[in-house]
């Protein structure tokens, strides 16, 4: 797969590269990139063939939406891109109606987001987290009418569980409104276990996987090795590693051994780390477009290159082996030795349109 042979997001007509830049690192002082340097991180993505670019209200305090928004009206690229944001984060401290995902918060994060942009609309909205209390059905309405607005071309849901996006795509169909498109999760060798419902809810549904943090932040590129780094405290791992967020707990004796099976891999092929761990993400099964994310050009290029590698199968069967999921309830009846019982020894094949 090459970044110029786009793919179609799940079940809509929106065309999207196989890598999405991730921009969280605009404008970011803590971890991320200076100017000069997201441009040129910017540059090189389209000049390499891609089109899908991804951001969110709450990156850098708007910071990252003005400068993305800026590199495309300077490159006057705006319909030649496809521009995806995100609400629900709070943006003001002590009022409940600044987050969440209420059609007032909806409303008032889009309008935000637009304004920084300098855009009038988005083509993909994403809903950047379940907020646990607001109806599924508020939130599908909402996204509806700012479609037919003309302010979002399509929309999509980040980091909800599984039943929330079958329940919303179920009712979207039921009432004839848009369905959401997409879902957009975190999937990477250390963590994999959206494989148990997400991935299949989404080829169901016919919902493109966006996959977020392919690299698990950094720690798949061979930067640690059991609690060192050789960036010396200025990674992302290493500023938030003792944050409350379990997203950036990778510190493990699991993840250890993950660690070690992509350095071997790496080892064997010739090729790094990152595109070891990155190439694995690309080609499973139900992924549409993984985002990644760069710092300095280098990482980009790196990272593109990951596209047209090749990892001998039994190198594959290796990784596959040491990040599997732990057999856990009650997805052991899905599996071959108890569906034999079910089907009495008979092989049973679903059925799947093309």
């Amino acid at each position: 797969m090459k970044m110029n042979e786009y793919v179609t997001l799940g079940r809509s007509g929106l065309r999207v590269s196989p890598l999405c830049l991730g921009t969280m690192t605009f404008g970011n002082s803590r971890w991320g990139s200076e100017d000069e340097e997201s441009r040129a991180i910017f540059d090189r993505y389209v000049e390499a063939g891609g089109n899908f670019l991804d951001t969110a209200d709450g990156y850098a305090l708007g910071e990252s939406e003005r400068l993305l928004g800026r590199f495309v009206a300077e490159t006057k690229l705006r319909d030649r891109l496809v521009i995806a944001t995100k609400f629900t984060f709070c943006a003001e401290e002590g009022n409940p109606n600044a987050g969440g995902n209420g059609r007032k918060n909806i409303y008032r994060a889009l309008e935000g987001s637009l304004e920084r942009l300098g855009m009038d609309y988005v083509d993909l909205y994403w809903m950047h987290a379940w907020d646990t209390v607001t109806p599924v059905e508020e939130v599908i309405e909402t996204l509806n009418d700012l479609i037919r607005a003309g302010k979002i071309r399509y929309y999509g849901f980040s980091d909800v569980p599984a039943w929330y996006v079958a329940r919303a795509a179920t009712l979207a169909e039921c009432h004839g409104l848009k369905k959401p498109v997409a879902l957009q999760l975190e999937y990477s060798l250390v963590e994999r276990t959206i494989e148990r419902e997400h991935i299949p809810a989404g080829q169901e549904l016919g919902l493109g996987i966006c996959p977020w943090s392919p690299l698990a932040s950094g720690f798949l590129t061979g930067k640690y090795r059991h609690d060192k780094s050789t960036e010396e405290g200025k990674s992302r791992l290493d500023v938030l590693k003792d944050a409350p967020n379990p997203v950036f707990g990778k510190f493990t004796e699991r993840n250890w051994k993950i660690v070690d099976a992509v350095a071997s891999a790496a080892k064997a092929t010739g090729h790094s780390m990152a595109q070891i761990a990155l190439h694995w993400v690309v080609t499973q099964p139900g992924v549409t477009s993984t985002l990644i994310g760069a710092t300095k050009k280098e990482q980009l290029e790196d990272n593109l290159a990951a596209m047209e590698i090749e990892v001998p199968a039994e190198l594959r069967e290796e990784l596959d082996k040491v990040s599997a999921l732990e057999p856990a309830h009650p997805y052991m009846f899905f599996d071959r030795f108890l569906q034999n019982r079910v089907n009495g020894g008979v092989a049973v094949h679903k059925w799947r349109n093309g």
